[in-house]
């Protein structure tokens, strides 16, 4: 006779085997998407958008810094291109200037989300959508043109950071990156690991302006450039071909 305690193992054995055998199990995982989404933001429209109902214009977004989160929207026209716009300069595109909430992050927000709306209740030219942000919004700009590869017609991120391996998603993008040699918070490697990964993934569109004196203020020198938005506009998304 079989010993009890050595027939108990084949037993539990058996009856394992069946579901083993079964193989895995095909399953999905769902969590219904719930709430409201909301970004506030800063519009400036130019000067003869109501002129001509059949033109489209670029659009620029502009992402801020950590210091302008909240929910008092007159702080985003502390820097960059909204400042600009509050003190009456005319711009030849259609500007965004969104709003990330306290405490929170550009990755976390619906800036995509934000520019498909924009789209929908403004003539807005889908092939020049270009998007630039400063500090924290320089991250944002890193993250969302690497999230959507073929939105952007150009991005222009000014000392942020992100992930080198995500550069080779972006082989085709002009990018115009800047940062401050002497940079305290956002150390400049920060941006030039990511442009010497854009190079390696053969990205022949990418620009690096290092200021040798400036530290973390790299961008009032960039936004009070009209060169910078010369080259932001010059490029556009290639046009589909026929059928």
């Amino acid at each position: 006779m079989i010993p009890l305690r050595r027939f108990l193992p084949l037993v539990c054995l058996a009856n394992f085997l069946p579901a083993l055998a079964a193989g895995p199990t095909a399953e999905v995982f769902e969590r219904p998407a719930t709430g409201t989404l909301r970004l506030p933001y800063l519009l400036s429209l130019p000067d003869g958008y109501d002129a001509d109902p059949e033109k489209r214009w670029p659009l620029v977004v502009f992402l801020h810094g950590a210091g302008e989160r909240g929910d008092e929207l007159a702080n985003v026209a502390k820097h960059g291109p909204p400042k600009h716009a509050a003190a009456g300069e005319k711009f030849p595109f259609i500007l965004v200037s969104p709003q990330c909430p306290a405490d929170e992050w550009w990755t976390e927000q619906p800036v995509l989300e934000l520019i498909d709306a924009l789209g929908e209740r403004y003539r807005v030219d889908p092939s020049r959508i270009h998007l630039t942000g400063l500090s924290m919004g320089g991250y944002g700009t890193w993250h969302f043109a690497t999230l959507a590869p073929k939105r952007f017609a150009s991005v222009a991120p000014i000392c942020g950071g992100g992930i080198p391996y995500k550069m080779r998603l972006i082989p085709h993008l002009p990018v115009w990156a800047f940062h401050g040699a002497k940079d305290g918070v956002v150390v400049l490697d920060e941006s030039a690991r990511l442009v010497e990964a854009l190079k390696k993934a053969g990205n022949t569109k990418v620009e690096f302006t290092v200021y040798p004196e400036a530290g973390h203020d790299s961008w009032t020198e960039t936004y009070a450039n009209p060169r910078f938005y010369e080259w932001l506009l010059s490029h556009s998304l290639p046009q589909p071909a026929n059928p």
